[in-house]
């Protein structure tokens, strides 16, 4: 076996496409793909690879542009409604139909409204034509020779529709670049065999991973105008990847090795590339994406890719998708652009250009931009993403409110009309969103869970349409009323009821460790994750540990913090954790046990004129239908009896 080289460089982000396109044109891992004729039903999005003249005019005969009768203009002279003209069929008229071709000797047509047959022989015409009047004329679309769309066009269905009237049934058009997308790592299974698996009553293991990567980036490839091919996941032994990769470069354009691109025992994709060509870049200083691989292997482009999903489809983005528009004869498109406002605070690395997906929704005029997770394993923020933000090189990261340049991701229609809420998480909101799609009513609902205190200062910044909150005021008893007043003393503020739910403990199946009061948590080896400061269902837990006279740091875990009822529910699955304090639905929807403790009020905190706006009107509406309110009960947990119900309207302190 061959010794393995290590490279990871961190090769700022222009410098390193630099050196990959000094690479490509020194080796010839780049040009032009050779062309291919194929039908025109075939055709629509691809792109031509040479000019189409036309073989033949449209129309290539003189054709009737109305049902009526053709004549010589000359003879019509003086017809009018007063004064109607006698004219003989045969001699001096032909009965003709739109598209019918003149007859010999005829240059106008007169309309049929305008024609009374009086006999068999004559009509009368109140009307007079000029020549060529109601005719199509022999090219007057196209005409034979003529451009019809030149090289390097992206075909249309009207493109198809006037290549076809020229004359033709086919195109010549570029090959579009065959991409091979090859997954790495001993640990990966396809989805097929993980749901054959699961059918069978053999759930995944812990350490497998269902290989999902290649199924995003032949997406992406087909987007770009490329034809991927998924071959099987390759298991981490070197030789089995130097034969896929040598299998891959017979029929192939553009080679992708996702995974195995970092400098870890089994990581081989540097090495293999190395072997069949050159390796011009390993390691990029971008973030996500960092361990990124650009090189030439058998003379043709060779990606390696990072196995995180978000790290690969950003750096697909960057560096696949350029370079398959190249094949191609394009120039990639770009993003439409727009200057949005970050809603809190993002401290970046230094050295690196960082990407951060992020949701977006017009608040008071402002396009306010929230960061999703950035961790280079979450799919989720990329389906959540709106737009891209780019945090450049050697910026020290965002203030909160900054004002940042976005890539959007979404037609700006779409997030013109998007409800931003943002504050305590609960699957209700969740169900909501979907509710709110289909609807028809063109509204869509942004979350963004960062507590119930965060999502005040959200309003507070004007960063938020609505906030969900759930805060006990401790002397009082009461929800929600009283932080309201304390924290947006200047904003008319409506607190409309979403629901009462259930709090409790989230414990294995069965509740093996016996779980049954607060106390409990303070038992040796009972391991327990808490919800993050600032979250309502953490100043609850903190209220009533008080009034039970117990020690947070008597508890093992407290510390740990989740910012999710979900995401502390999936620590209880994983064994991760014992118990943790969340609501019914959280357990219910991951098959725990659910210990009920205590009963707590859910509201929504709107602006008054956001409330009265017409972008929420599908949302007042949603609150009080049955259907949505049944959904959420049916969650566990929940009573919606008060769905809907203004709790409260705070009023603007005067000035």
């Amino acid at each position: 076996m061959s010794k393995r080289r290590y490279y990871l460089e961190d090769r700022a982000l222009d410098e390193a496409i630099t050196r990959f396109e000094a690479t490509l044109a020194r080796t010839g891992g780049v040009h032009l793909l050779d062309s291919e004729t194929i039908p025109l039903a075939q055709a629509r999005g691809r792109i031509t690879a040479a000019p189409v003249w036309a073989a033949r005019s449209v129309p290539h005969y003189h054709a009737a542009a109305m049902d009526g009768i053709a004549v010589r203009a000359a003879a019509t002279a003086g017809a009018t409604e007063s004064s109607p003209l006698t004219l003989t069929l045969g001699e001096q008229v032909v009965w003709v139909d739109t598209g019918d071709p003149m007859p010999p000797g005829t240059d106008a047509v007169v309309m049929a409204e305008n024609v009374q047959v009086l006999d068999e022989t004559t009509v009368a015409i109140n009307a007079a034509v000029v020549p060529w009047q109601h005719v199509r004329p022999l090219g007057e679309d196209i005409v034979a020779t003529e451009l019809i769309v030149a090289e390097g066009v992206v075909l249309r269905p009207v493109d198809l529709g006037a290549i076809a009237a020229a004359g033709y049934a086919t195109v010549t058009v570029r090959r579009r670049p065959r991409v091979a997308i090859i997954p790495t790592g001993t640990e990966l299974i396809t989805p097929e065999a993980a749901a054959a698996r699961e059918a069978a009553g053999q759930p995944v293991q812990p350490g497998e991973i269902i290989e999902f990567n290649s199924l995003i980036l032949a997406g992406l490839v087909e987007e770009w105008g490329g034809v991927p091919t998924r071959l099987p996941p390759v298991p981490d032994r070197q030789e089995l990847l130097r034969a896929a990769v040598a299998e891959a470069l017979a029929d192939h354009d553009v080679i992708v090795i996702n995974a195995g691109s970092s400098a870890g025992s089994e990581d081989y994709t540097a090495s293999i590339i190395a072997e069949f060509g050159e390796v011009a870049v390993h390691g990029v200083a971008i973030r996500p994406g960092h361990p990124v691989i650009l090189g030439v292997a058998g003379g043709k482009p060779a990606f390696g890719l990072p196995g995180y999903p978000v790290s690969a489809v950003l750096t697909a983005e960057l560096f696949l998708r350029p370079l398959l528009y190249r094949l191609q004869g394009l120039t990639p498109t770009e993003r439409p652009k727009a200057t949005a406002y970050i809603s809190r605070k993002l401290l970046s690395p230094m050295g690196e250009d960082e990407f951060v997906r992020v949701t977006l929704g017009r608040v008071d005029g402002r396009l306010i931009a929230t960061p999703l997770s950035r961790g280079a394993g979450v799919v989720t923020s990329l389906i959540r993403a709106d737009a891209i933000a780019h945090i450049p090189r050697f910026s020290e990261g965002l203030h909160a409110g900054a004002e940042v340049t976005v890539e959007l991701l979404r037609p700006q229609a779409e997030i013109e009309s998007t409800i931003v809420a943002i504050g305590s998480h609960d699957l209700a909101l969740d169900l909501l969103a979907g509710y709110l799609q289909r609807t028809g009513a063109g509204r869509r609902l942004s979350s963004a869970n960062v507590g119930s205190f965060g999502g005040l200062m959200a309003l507070k910044r004007r960063d938020a349409h609505l906030a969900g909150v759930h805060l006990l005021d401790e002397e009082t008893g009461e929800y929600n009323v009283s932080y309201v007043r304390r924290y947006l003393p200047d904003e008319e503020i409506v607190l409309v009821h979403l629901a009462d739910r259930e709090q409790g403990f989230l414990v294995a199946p069965g509740n093996p460790l016996g779980l049954r009061t607060l106390a409990d948590l303070t038992r040796s080896g009972v391991r327990f994750v808490n919800r993050q400061r600032g979250s309502g269902t953490r100043v609850l837990l903190d209220y009533q540990l008080r009034q039970a006279g117990i020690d947070p740091s008597a508890i093992t875990g407290y510390e740990r913090e989740e910012y999710t009822h979900m995401a502390v529910a999936a620590a209880v699955q994983s064994g991760a954790a014992d118990v943790g304090l969340g609501i019914r639905a959280a357990a219910q929807a991951l098959g725990l046990t659910f210990i009920p403790l205590f009963s707590e009020q859910y509201d929504l905190a709107i602006p008054r004129r956001h409330w009265e706006s017409d972008l929420l009107a599908p949302l007042r509406q949603m609150l009080v239908e049955p259907a949505y309110r049944q959904a959420v009960a049916a969650l566990g947990g929940y009573d919606v009896t008060r769905m809907g119900e203004i709790v409260a309207v705070r009023q603007a302190l005067p000035h």
